[in-house]
């Protein structure tokens, strides 16, 4: 009897503060803010004395901001969308609600996702997060390049060595192109394919650094990223969203990119516009799987409502009809695996030449591993990059690189 009494006073003080008119705020990044005020009618109908305001800052602004308030405990929102990239940081810094516990309970939902986001959203037992986007790798490719060159698409991914064999050829048909913005991303996606289970990128699970010339892994991502450098292959226009990767893409002078299937919202919508038609996707080279992040959502502990900022996640990323919306406001896939059996993903994308490319992203994520994550992840991630920097700019080998890079690892472990 009193056990029916608690349950009866639990759901009368719930919908007592569903009751009452509430503001929840959330901090988020271009294009998730799109998703976000495209899921507030939905989201109203369900709890209709519910406002959503929303803070949107650009991508780096908005991770910069974030990591302010979660140090001091002040100025973040009751939600805030966190990028794959910075949820180690953040989770490390203790800011935020462990989901794991009551009331949340938030591992209960873990079935209903892809397999590897909720790893990579889990740090020393606790659930920091929830995944709302993922991004399975696929190779972008421009046909009429490729065509003009006398290669096919099959001829790009057979393996790592037909890409660049192969792709020798298309700049060479395709006076002032280049086979990709970066050399270094070649590097990025071999380091983070073929990882056996139970290891991550940069470390094992027992802590190990995997980093160095006697892992197959890295020397291949470091050697091969060398062979397209020194084969002037690369536009040399750095990471993602760089002003010379943005300016490559619309410039139109790009034969082929790797990313997440996210990146086809930016290229229709603002990146390469002028292209449409032109680029199709495929498996990435070896038949290799990769994710290319991700986005997620989570609560600071400093949030003032936590139940509803719990009530409008849950609806942002486990609702089928939301992540479906997610998808045609945006692009980016959803995280959720009844979202992508809709019947939109055996349909054609526009910007793609109507290529039925969803089937292909939706094969992708079905075959990506999760990973072991280490909370060293993002410092090793620089160290690495850093070493790989040194040896594209022909001061030093992949092997002392690499060895150098472990050393640096080690240290910042031991601290």
């Amino acid at each position: 009897m009193k056990k029916g009494i608690l349950v009866l006073t639990t759901l009368a003080l719930a919908s007592s503060a569903f009751a009452q008119r509430t503001t929840i705020t959330v901090g988020a990044f271009p294009d998730l803010d799109s998703v976000v005020k495209a899921a507030i009618p939905g989201f109203q109908k369900k709890f209709p004395n519910v406002d959503i305001k929303i803070t949107a800052l650009q991508y780096a602004d908005h991770h910069t901001a974030l990591t302010t308030a979660l140090a001091t405990g002040s100025g973040a929102q009751d939600v805030v969308a966190v990028d794959f990239g910075y949820v180690a940081r953040f989770a490390e810094g203790g800011g935020l609600e462990d989901l794991a516990k009551a009331p949340y309970n938030g591992n209960s939902l873990k079935s209903q996702f892809q397999a590897f986001t909720f790893p990579q959203a889990t740090h020393e037992g606790k659930l920091v997060a929830i995944p709302t986007d993922i991004g399975p790798g696929t190779m972008y490719f421009r046909t009429d390049m490729l065509q003009k060159a006398g290669v096919k698409p099959t001829d790009l991914n057979k393996s790592w060595d037909a890409y660049i064999e192969n792709g020798k050829k298309v700049v060479a048909a395709n006076p002032g192109s280049f086979l990709i913005p970066d050399a270094t991303e070649v590097a990025q996606i071999m380091m983070r394919t073929n990882i056996p289970a139970g290891q991550g990128l940069f470390f094992a699970a027992d802590g190990k650094v995997l980093v160095g010339s006697d892992n197959p892994r890295f020397m291949n991502a470091c050697v091969n990223a060398k062979r397209v450098r020194d084969a002037k292959l690369d536009a040399r226009a750095g990471g993602a969203f760089s002003p010379e990767w943005t300016t490559a893409f619309q410039k139109g002078n790009l034969a082929t990119e790797f990313s997440g299937a996210w990146l086809t919202g930016h290229m229709q919508n603002w990146l390469a516009k002028d292209f449409a038609g032109k680029w199709n996707v495929q498996q990435l080279p070896g038949n290799t799987f990769a994710s290319w992040g991700g986005s997620f959502y989570a609560i600071p502990t400093q949030s003032k409502n936590k139940q509803m900022a719990w009530e409008f996640i849950k609806y942002l990323t486990t609702n089928k009809d939301q992540q479906i919306l997610a998808f045609k406001t945006t692009g980016a896939f959803p995280a959720l695996k009844a979202a992508n059996t809709a019947p939109l993903f055996n349909e054609g994308v526009p910007y793609l030449a109507n290529q039925k490319a969803r089937t292909l992203w939706r094969t992708a994520a079905n075959n990506i591993k999760a990973l072991e994550v280490n909370k060293l992840d993002p410092v090793a991630d620089e160290i690495v990059l850093t070493a790989l920097g040194s040896v594209l700019d022909g001061s030093k080998d992949c092997a002392s690189a690499l060895n150098e890079a472990k050393t640096l690892i080690e240290r910042r472990a031991r601290r």
